[in-house]
């Protein structure tokens, strides 16, 4: 299979290394990876900020760039429910194709059927679900809705040898970035993400893991400052370095 990829600003800008384990993993399982250099930014912070027609062109050349691939995986829940759930929107008719996006583990667990990574991560996990990837794309169930509380993210962590998950107080909690809240919003922003570190420290995790690097960047920003000693990884590095072949060396 081969599929493009598509690397959020912020990763290509300060978490590089993200891009690099997302094409690590994708290869481990037989994937041939695409990356269009063409590719901009999806539009999401003009969105947000109510500046509707400053994001359509972007939108639009998104979906040009991606448009002969058949999927296209993105290590980033923000960026690809955006896509997904707002493309339409903007584009109408235009904004075909926006469906064949996907976040890197809803890829793994529902297009190549992955249930188990293999491999080994002898740390104490706690999953940081970012609001986009948790209710905007279901990547597990949020705790006010009845039914089913399978973890797409989970289950792949689950799976690695030695690493153990953290049970949180408030598993689905938001972290208080939300971009330009962050800016506008900045002391209760800061206050919702002291509320998760307390919440991580509390169940003695080692790892705080998350499927969008921009929640991970405001957490580990107020980390840094009171001097917390976890360690901040995008999903993608732990499955990463978890492979086997990582693993044997």
């Amino acid at each position: 299979m081969r599929v493009g990829l598509f690397i959020p600003c912020y990763v290509d800008q300060f978490y590089p290394e993200v891009g690099l384990a997302t094409v690590e993993v994708l290869r481990q399982f037989g994937v041939t990876v695409d990356y269009p250099r063409d590719q901009t930014c999806c539009g999401q912070p003009m969105f947000n900020t109510g500046c509707v027609e400053e994001a359509k062109p972007l939108a639009r050349h998104l979906i040009e760039v991606f448009a002969d691939h058949e999927h296209v995986v993105c290590p980033s829940g923000s960026c690809v429910a955006m896509v997904r759930h707002h493309y339409r929107e903007l584009l109408g008719e235009g904004a075909s194709g926006a469906d064949k996006v996907f976040e890197l583990c809803e890829f793994l667990r529902d297009v190549l059927s992955i249930d188990k990574i293999g491999g080994r991560f002898p740390h104490r996990v706690g999953l940081h679900q970012s609001c986009h990837g948790l209710r905007g794309l279901r990547l597990g169930a949020a705790s006010e809705l009845v039914g089913a509380t399978e973890s797409k993210v989970v289950g792949l962590l689950q799976s690695i040898e030695g690493l153990e998950m953290a049970e949180l107080d408030r598993p689905d909690e938001c972290c208080g970035f939300g971009g330009t809240f962050a800016v506008e919003e900045d002391a209760v922003s800061c206050a919702m993400g002291l509320d998760r570190l307390d919440d991580h420290s509390r169940a003695n995790v080692e790892v705080m893991a998350s499927v969008d690097m921009s929640c991970l960047m405001h957490l580990s920003g107020l980390a840094g400052r009171r001097g917390d000693a976890i360690r901040f990884l995008h999903v993608a590095q732990i499955l990463a370095e978890s492979l086997p072949a990582r693993t044997a060396r």
